[in-house]
């Protein structure tokens, strides 16, 4: 074999090497210059401008942030099934602007992710995107009928490795069958995630219950209906031994029960959505099938103790519930709009105004709840690491002093059901690297690299 000409060796060398000069890591005040060599952090500080090669690719992050890429335990692909509202392609494209490089696509496709056949597709098509690592969830039940298990040794035992199990859309209402399935995780060291929504409390439902449904005519969704389940669940979780995690908690009584359940030693984590850190149910006099979701928004002292638990670790994790659908599904009457909202490209900004604004959360903490800890209920290896030397290269840069408008023909998704247009959102994705390798760059808010 020929040695490789010299423009072949610069390539080659910007390809592998990269150098990002001045970047706060962490948030920290002080600036430092980080080489990324083969896909992983090869040096920090003076040695990674000093020792780098001569033709390593240079950026010049001006004292932006650098946070470990973002972990998404609950993202919505729609693929198989719904590609007119999303496409595994699409959706990482959304997810690599907001600053992802890991998302777990929930189970319910089209067919459900309920074989091993099926959550394999789902990771092999995240792979051959690029854009990020797709992360299978594997449903509960088959069909997400609620009825009998699912294959979760056979998912878990598959080339997705499958540690994340939800019915996520439905509740697994039986409590016969939640314990089983508790029990079942328990030997791959497995995790159920619980969409904690009591179905006969909530026939019908439209919105929060409370005043304001009355006055709108809107079937109320009583907050015990949320409640009830995440209580019953989480004594289930220490009856057996096992791991829970409460899906897009929403309610002031739902961070009590979590906060008292961690007290006792039961091994529970909980997840807030970007949209119940923000909104609240009085979009619902829009009558905007936009702000129609499930679980629903909530009251202004509902989101008050949803962000004092995630300041205080009572709720571990903010998951975006990015829930694509088509244009007709939300343009008509509330009654008939589909639950849901986009949420990959907007949560850093949503986090940034609810949190770090007013001082809940420091950008390390950011870094804590929406990285390190969803990467460690999801048992997810190379993710959610320290940005130290000898760890992947996967990191977030945002732009603290670069406001975005949302727009919705901004969207990478292929829907464009976001509640955010028109807001402006404090901050930025400035760059995302995946193992080293730039997703996406300044300026490229209109779409990500391929």
């Amino acid at each position: 074999m020929s040695a490789p000409s010299s423009d072949e060796a610069i390539r080659d060398a910007s390809a592998r090497e990269i150098v990002l000069r001045d970047i706060r890591l962490m948030g920290d005040s002080q600036a430092v210059d980080v080489r990324f060599t083969d896909g992983r952090i090869a040096a920090i500080g003076a040695a990674a401008v000093a020792d780098a090669h001569p033709e390593a690719r240079v950026i010049e992050a001006a004292g932006r942030i650098g946070l470990p890429g973002l972990v998404d335990l609950h993202t919505h692909l729609r693929e198989p099934g719904r590609e007119d509202t999303e496409t595994i392609e699409t959706g990482c494209q959304a997810a690599a602007l907001g600053g992802f490089t890991a998302v777990h696509a929930m189970a319910n496709t089209q067919p459900v992710a309920d074989t091993a056949g099926v959550v394999e597709q789902v990771w092999r098509r995240g792979r051959e995107v690029g854009l990020c690592d797709v992360i299978p969830v594997g449903a509960v039940t088959v069909g997400l009928s609620g009825e009998r298990l699912a294959e979760l040794g056979a998912m878990a035992e598959s080339a997705a490795r499958v540690r994340v199990f939800s019915d996520d859309g439905i509740c697994v209402s039986d409590p016969l069958l939640m314990r089983r399935a508790l029990e079942y995780v328990k030997a791959f060291d497995g995790v159920i995630a619980q969409h904690a929504q009591e179905p006969r409390l909530t026939l019908g439902a439209q919105m929060n219950e409370g005043e304001l449904s009355g006055e709108l005519g809107l079937t109320g969704w009583p907050a015990v209906a949320e409640e009830a389940i995440i209580a019953r669940d989480v004594l289930l979780a220490e009856h057996v031994g096992s791991r829970l995690h409460v899906c897009h908690l929403s309610t002031r009584g739902s961070v009590e029960i979590i906060r008292w359940a961690k007290a006792r030693g039961i091994d529970v984590t909980a997840e807030v959505t970007p949209h119940h850190l923000m909104l609240t149910e009085d979009l619902a006099r829009t009558y905007d099938p936009l702000f129609k979701v499930n679980p629903p928004l909530r009251s202004a002292d509902d989101v008050e103790a949803v962000r004092a638990g995630l300041a205080d670790g009572t709720i571990d994790i903010v998951a975006t519930d990015h829930a694509p659908h088509a244009h007709e599904d939300k343009d008509c009457e509330w009654s008939a709009g589909a639950f849901g909202m986009l949420g990959l490209q907007t949560a850093i900004g949503v986090v940034a105004a609810t949190m770090v604004e007013p001082g809940n959360l420091t950008w390390a903490q950011v870094g804590d709840r929406m990285s390190f800890a969803p990467a460690r209920i999801g048992r997810v290896a190379d993710h959610g690491r320290p940005l130290e030397v000898g760890e992947p290269a996967n990191l977030v840069i945002i732009d603290p002093d670069a406001p975005w408008e949302v727009r919705a023909d901004r969207m990478a998704s292929r829907s464009r059901n976001t509640p955010y247009v028109e807001r402006t959102l404090p901050v930025s994705v400035w760059a995302t690297f995946l193992r080293g390798r730039p997703t996406v760059m300044a300026g490229a808010l209109s779409g990500a690299l391929t």
